[in-house]
């Protein structure tokens, strides 16, 4: 008798002893203990896994309740498992001094493994801009060599219609919105030390300059000398560009006009939000004026009589 026709009716007599549900059951990835020690880190992991209070607290939990998700990694050929989710429980268990991670192996191809990797953090808290910016990379290119066809988001202006079905498929699983995440996609053409600033509008540490996301897009169509050029100037001007005067620096780089000379003439333009202001309770002239007064209203109002006053005081000094 044949080998296949062996194991056909081996698998034959099997199911005459097992239930559906048993067979279903077997063929289902299980949960098993693996050590720390052979469970290598996703490559080019675009979260990352700060040791900050949050960090701190999993591993306090950890220590009292135990891993309570398992992680999901896939098999290597070394022997050794990748991780695809589950790098912050790894931490916790390593900074417990838990040796073993409760974990679900899957067989994952790379396309696979990458989308379940970005899914499984993009529903953190709080994730960084350069987080997000990598991590939607990645997963569009993933989806894009799933489908057999290479992806073309990175060098496509934002606003521009491309990759439709893979872009709409994407955001209709993510936090944000189709042009969102081409802003963020962008952010990946900046220098470390801009995107730092960047990661920095949401970590907010202190003595360290913030810049947003909108002209953080504008400054990533800047070469990356030019970028080199803007950082040292922020540095030493102590000031980050606003919205305008980043798309004024993009204009300049490409017109291939963009030099040092003209990116410190540029921060020193005077910035809306650097004017100097000055503030009135509202409760000090509320009763001068009819509720839902404009503050426009209020403020020219003001103006004109402060030139009045000013006006009579030049007449009784005469």
């Amino acid at each position: 008798m044949e080998k296949n026709s062996v194991a056909s009716l081996l698998t034959s007599v099997d199911s005459l002893f097992t239930t559906q549900e048993e067979r279903d059951t077997a063929t289902q990835p299980r949960v098993q203990e693996i050590p720390i020690e052979k469970i290598d880190d996703f490559p080019n992991h675009p979260f990352k896994v700060r040791m900050d209070d949050s960090m701190i607290e999993m591993a306090e939990s950890v220590k009292q309740h135990g891993i309570l998700v398992p992680a999901i990694v896939r098999p290597k050929e070394n022997g050794h498992y990748e991780m695809v989710a589950g790098h912050r429980r790894k931490l916790a268990c390593t900074l417990i001094a838990k040796l073993q991670l409760p974990c679900i192996v899957r067989e994952l191809t790379d396309e696979e493994a990458t989308i379940i990797m970005v899914d499984s953090n993009l529903q953190r808290e709080q994730l960084l801009p350069s987080e997000k910016a990598f991590a939607y990379k990645m997963k569009l290119d993933a989806m894009h060599k799933k489908i057999g066809r290479p992806g073309r988001e990175n060098s496509v202006p934002v606003g521009q219609n491309f990759g439709q079905t893979a872009r709409e498929e994407l955001a209709s699983n993510s936090p944000d919105s189709n042009t969102q995440i081409q802003r963020y996609i962008r952010l990946t053409a900046l220098t470390p030390e801009i995107l730092d600033l960047v990661d920095n509008s949401v970590l907010k540490e202190k003595d360290k300059p913030q810049i947003a996301l909108r002209p953080a897009v504008e400054l990533s169509y800047l070469t990356q000398q030019e970028q080199h050029d803007l950082y040292e100037t922020m540095i030493t001007e102590d000031c980050t560009p606003s919205h305008v005067q980043a798309m004024k620096m993009r204009k300049f780089s490409e017109e291939g006009k963009l030099n040092m000379d003209v990116i410190f003439s540029i921060m020193q333009e005077e910035k809306p939000n650097q004017k100097e202001q000055f503030k009135i309770p509202k409760e000090r002239i509320s009763k001068y004026f009819a509720p839902g007064t404009p503050a426009q209203k209020i403020e020219d109002t003001i103006v004109k009589a402060l030139e009045f006053y000013r006006k009579r005081q030049r007449e009784q000094e005469r």
